[in-house]
């Protein structure tokens, strides 16, 4: 399901965004630490943008926040004539940040984890995404009993207790990626829909809606995958009249930035 991109070839492809393509962008916040480059890259953030950031307590949240918003705009500025510190974003009633202006259609949706920053590419087309950290702590069968499908919540309750976290993870970053495409977030009950994860392989994955959500299976194609031995990340992408999506993946790089800001 992913194609790999790296260097020359992630930048070259990223302005050829075709309908029927998705791109998974990532980045590690620890790999930028230069104080310099950190000083630049606040100033493509709004007045606004920098008080969030640095409203958190400890440095590293402050530094993943900072990352997060560099690379959504970095990113989207690969596929539009907009200047990085040009665009301007507002959340939809729900909390879900979207691109207020300038409008190039293209449409975004971001996570981030411990080590792990993310931004899922498309056009016309709703996305969602959610990056984990596999060495989350937790208690994880109650968690899923308490918000997981029946069906969901056996299937972690019969994993054997060494692997009952992956397979946690793997149902909830599967769940947030949904609700974050259809950018209602937990609006839309985690127990009125459920994955059938036909042992993890992407290409097999199916969701099935209870009453209380109202949407069609068809519509939808998600991705679940190791993204190195520490995340996990999961993606859903909006599907048109039930066309595949080819979903690609590139790194965001100290380059990549550098040529961004000129």
């Amino acid at each position: 399901m992913w194609r790999r991109g790296a260097g020359g070839e992630g930048e070259l492809m990223s302005r050829q965004l075709s309908d029927d393509q998705a791109h998974l962008w990532w980045a590690d916040p620890a790999g930028f630490h230069d104080s310099v480059d950190l000083a630049r890259y606040r100033h493509l953030l709004t007045e606004a943008e920098r008080a969030k950031v640095d409203r958190f307590r400890f440095v590293r949240d402050r530094h993943t926040a900072l990352m997060t918003r560099v690379l959504v705009r970095v990113v989207l500025s690969r596929y539009c004539d907009v200047a990085p510190r040009e665009w301007r974003f507002h959340t939809n009633h729900y909390g879900r940040p979207e691109v207020a202006m300038p409008r190039c259609g293209v449409r975004f949706n971001l996570s981030h984890t411990a080590g792990l920053v993310v931004c899922l590419v498309s056009r016309g087309r709703e996305v969602g995404v959610d990056a984990e950290n596999l060495s989350r702590e937790g208690a994880w069968l109650e968690l899923a009993e308490r918000f997981f499908a029946p069906t969901e919540a056996a299937a972690v309750r019969k994993t054997d207790e060494s692997c009952r976290r992956r397979r946690f993870l793997e149902y909830w970053t599967l769940k947030e990626s949904y609700i974050k495409a259809r950018g209602m977030g937990l609006a839309i009950p985690l127990d009125g829909f459920s994955f059938d994860l036909n042992d993890g392989v992407s290409e097999g994955i199916e969701i099935r809606f209870a009453e209380a959500v109202c949407d069609d299976p068809v519509r939808w194609q998600f991705t679940l995958e190791p993204f190195s031995t520490e995340h996990l990340v999961a993606t859903a992408i909006e599907c048109h009249q039930q066309r595949p999506v080819r979903l690609s993946r590139f790194e965001v790089t100290e380059p990549l930035i550098a040529e961004a800001l000129g």
